[in-house]
């Protein structure tokens, strides 16, 4: 069975992004909102994002929303941030695979890539 999950690790500070709102959007006929979670304090969210027959072959977004948690962090920012809402753009060839997309952040850079 298909999933899709994902996990924050906050670089700077060496440890997992805890507190930290997500979003994620299906873009196939426009942007629609599919689901608002929060990191838990393992940088994690409580269990798969999709999973199964809600996992579709298609384009997707998460929006990690970083510069409210750096800011709740009391990472000295510029105004504005650098970063604040950083979104990352993939897709979902084979539902029946599993998808993780894990954001490494810094208050001035990010980087992702496809986990296991």
């Amino acid at each position: 069975m298909g999933r899709l999950t994902t996990h924050i690790l906050d670089t700077a500070a060496g440890v997992p992004a805890a507190g930290m709102k997500v979003e994620l959007y299906l873009l196939d006929g426009g942007a629609i909102h599919l689901k608002t979670v929060q990191t838990n304090a393992d940088g994690r969210v409580d269990g798969p994002l999709l999973e199964g027959a809600a996992l579709m072959r298609g384009h997707y977004e998460l929006r990690f929303h970083a510069g409210d948690y750096l800011k709740a962090r009391g990472t000295a920012l510029p105004e504005p941030a650098f970063l604040d809402v950083i979104p990352i753009r993939f897709g979902i060839a084979d539902p029946s695979a599993h998808y993780h997309v894990p954001l490494l952040l810094q208050p001035f850079g990010y980087s992702t890539y496809r986990g296991s």
